[in-house]
């Protein structure tokens, strides 16, 4: 045999297996042109039980979602020209229902700056809202609705106190208006601050759970369903959701909500003493620490307690008396740490101060007042 004769045989069988190799793979397109008006859908699958997980997380989000509401609210602008007065959309916001009575619990920068509010249900009926009370301090603001027949239940309420980093937790909202969204996560940290336009947030639950724009005042639950903190801000250079979310933790929520449907606002509890962070800036520079006490009230804790307050001599001489560094177990260096501290108390309870007095660090217990 020629060394022609077997090339052309090589390349016979090569282009043998070229058109067999296409044909085979062609075939499923011949089989779909050829059978396809008989082509039928496919057979399902069975999925079998959903895990047990699965099962308790829509549990926890079907007995939650009726008590969530989403908040939109307007803004009134007046043009400088013609004078003329009209609403414009301001924004969107999350909300939770807190007792029977219609008062419903959302952020305070959710509010803030709006001429009217508008809360819609689950159910989709819509109410215009009037704001109860409102306290920056803690991000927090009452609105109440008139609901007159099935009226949404509110959320179980749980504690702040004895949550661990770890936990897993759900995040009810309206993020970018989407409504009635469920995200899960876990507490990535306690005790977190916040710098705020009205100073700083303190105490605040760290979570991965994604929370966006529109999330703000919605509730954070445990596994049980029960209220654990309001969702609050993102830490986001983009805006979205980056996986640091903050919620107000629960315990706060229940020390300042009460007071703010009773009185329209909130007053912590207060020792009874006149105090002023430009004083206690310029004593630091003279090597006296903590809160000075500059006077002290009639009647009040502090006098009852015994704290002496600073002397100005005829010469304009400030002679220092007692000087806050502690209250229980917090250490105190300023006038804001002062305040956190005491936001943790009711009016009537104990504490014991620690002061510098004459150079020596004296303890003192003191009766805590209600606030102004």
């Amino acid at each position: 045999m020629t060394f022609d004769r077997f090339a052309g045989r090589v390349l016979l069988v090569a282009a043998a297996a070229v058109v067999v190799s296409v044909v085979w793979q062609s075939l499923p397109l011949i089989q779909s042109v050829l059978l396809g008006s008989r082509a039928e859908p496919r057979i399902v699958t069975p999925r079998g039980d959903l895990a047990a997980d699965e099962q308790s997380t829509i549990e926890l989000f079907e007995a939650a979602r009726d008590s969530v509401v989403f908040i939109s609210t307007v803004e009134r602008v007046v043009d400088p020209w013609t004078r003329n007065a009209y609403d414009t959309p301001r924004g969107t916001g999350s909300g939770f229902v807190w007792d029977a009575t219609g008062h419903v619990v959302t952020n305070h920068h959710v509010v803030e700056g709006a001429s009217q509010a508008v809360v819609r249900l689950a159910d989709g009926r819509a109410f215009r809202a009037a704001l109860v009370g409102a306290d920056p301090a803690h991000d927090l603001a009452v609105l109440q609705i008139g609901v007159g027949v099935d009226r949404p239940p509110p959320l179980p309420l749980g504690t702040s106190g004895d949550l661990k980093v770890g936990q897993t937790v759900f995040a009810i909202g309206n993020p970018f208006g989407l409504d009635w969204t469920l995200t899960t996560g876990i507490v990535s940290a306690l005790e977190r601050e916040l710098p705020t336009q009205a100073g700083a947030l303190r105490g605040l639950i760290q979570t991965d759970a994604a929370i966006n724009p529109g999330n703000s005042g919605g509730p954070l639950l445990d596994s049980a369903g029960r209220l654990i903190g309001i969702n609050t801000a993102i830490y986001s250079p983009s805006g979205s959701s980056a996986g640091i979310g903050f919620a107000v933790p629960v315990d706060s929520v229940n020390r300042v909500v009460p007071q703010l449907i009773a009185r329209g606002r909130y007053a912590p509890p207060t020792l009874g003493i006149r105090i002023d962070p430009r004083v206690d800036a310029i004593a630091r520079r003279q090597g006296i620490g903590g809160v000075l006490v500059l006077g002290v009230l009639a009647g009040s804790g502090a006098e009852r307690a015994g704290l002496r307050p600073a002397q100005v001599t005829p010469e304009g001489r400030l002679i220092p008396g007692d000087s806050i560094i502690g209250l229980g177990t917090t250490e105190i260096g300023t006038a804001e740490d002062l305040r956190a501290a005491l936001d943790g108390h009711q009016a009537g309870d104990t504490v014991t101060l620690e002061v510098l007095r004459d150079g020596d660090s004296v303890t003192v217990d003191i009766t805590l007042d209600p606030g102004a």
